[in-house]
């Protein structure tokens, strides 16, 4: 079965202002964003010291890695942690875009496959850079909890499965910290039946449950983790060793609250108007250059996905011959702030919801870095926890 009823960790009594932080790939160029949180969670409890944020990926890992692993052994046995009945959290989060609803579970990644072309009940949304796999393995494999910040969306445009599910116990009601917005975390009290609504959306040959909308490098990252681990398991192991599961969110792609927000392009480079002249964009839509604070409405391909594809290809051969490096910013005002002083930033549209769904199915993945659920400070929060 593809979807797994895991056996949640929430902390017992942590504040959820400081414990809850955002997602570690957000802000990657903000270094004024992770000190100021790391200023506000102080000493105290925080999921703040179980992730590693990817802006420090490249700042003395080795050390940082074993001090999170510690932090999280630490947890674990001196009661920072509760572990809940098995079950699905209904969470509510509330910011600028209106409130969405998910629902906190596990999946099978036997059942999930990042390669283009997979026909499996989950698959990725975006080209995974391989690459990317092993310095995230490395976070893992020795780590005893995962905390996600994956997003998972199912097409459910009747909204039957949360019509299913019954709210048990609120398990925390909090306010987020850093413009988060706020959060509600409600037990489910009949999982098993919200699982069937699930499955009841995919039916038919080689059907799509799950699509990965955040956190596709982790999700691929648990996969490589698993398909290491199970080379050591008995058959019996294989079954039901926590490894196999990976904890996630999945959220209705039509939800109103959730906003399909493209991923913009930001350029770091001194040879500005070199990139502009060689930036050849064609076709009926549009996009935006922007550099200087000034914005230039340029014209962009209706299909969106190949649109990007020949952009991020004229970006790699720009740096390739010039030098540079490129960041994915979510959100416009961050990527326009940004090349206020320096470099030079492409503002893209983004892809219809109704046209998602087919594209993957059609097409397999997305270009890397196509489009993101919302701006940065409503990315999932990392609250709930799960051993592995």
């Amino acid at each position: 079965m593809t979807i797994n009823i895991p056996e949640i960790l929430l902390p017992a009594s942590a504040d959820m202002r400081i414990w809850a932080v955002n997602a570690c790939d957000q802000f990657t160029s903000d270094y004024g964003y992770w000190s100021r949180l790391e200023k506000l969670v102080g000493e105290r409890e925080s999921a703040l010291k179980l992730v590693f944020p990817e802006i420090y990926l490249k700042d003395n890992p080795q050390a940082r890695i074993a001090e999170i692993n510690a932090t999280m052994r630490s947890y674990i046995n001196n009661g920072t942690f509760k572990k809940l009945d098995a079950g699905f959290i209904l969470v509510e989060r509330t910011t600028a875009s209106g409130t969405r609803t998910g629902i906190v579970l596990a999946i099978d990644l036997e059942d999930y496959s990042y390669e283009q072309g997979a026909k499996t009940p989950v698959r990725s949304t975006e080209a995974t850079i391989l690459e990317r796999i092993p310095p995230r393995v490395e976070i893992r494999r020795n780590a005893p909890i995962e905390l996600p910040h994956i997003m998972l969306l199912y097409s459910d445009k009747q909204n039957t499965v949360l019509k299913t599910a019954v709210r048990g116990e609120t398990l925390y009601d909090s306010d987020l910290n850093m413009d988060g917005g706020h959060v509600k975390g409600t037990a489910i009290s009949n999982s098993r039946e919200v699982a069937k609504a699930f499955y009841s959306l995919a039916e038919g040959v080689n059907p799509l449950l799950f699509a990965v909308g955040d956190g596709n490098h982790s999700l691929a990252t648990a996969k490589a983790c698993w398909e290491e681990k199970k080379k050591t398991l008995s058959h019996e192991q294989l079954e039901t060793c926590p490894a196999r599961f990976a904890l996630c969110e999945a959220v209705n792609i039509f939800d109103p609250a959730l906003s399909f927000e493209p991923i913009h392009r930001y350029v770091k480079t001194d040879n500005i108007k070199e990139f502009r002249s060689g930036l050849k964009t064609c076709g009926k839509g549009k996009a935006v250059f922007i550099s200087g604070g000034k914005r230039e409405v340029i014209p962009f391909s209706e299909n969106i996905p190949e649109g990007i594809r020949l952009l991020d290809e004229y970006i790699a051969s720009f740096i390739k011959e010039h030098g540079g490096e490129v960041d994915y910013i979510h959100g416009e005002a961050q990527a326009a702030e940004l090349t206020e002083e320096s470099g030079a930033g492409v503002i893209l549209p983004a892809i219809a919801k109704d046209d998602f769904f087919s594209l993957i199915a059609k097409s397999g993945n997305l270009p890397r870095k196509t489009f993101s659920m919302g701006e940065g400070n409503e990315k999932r929060y990392y609250i709930e926890a799960k051993l592995i």
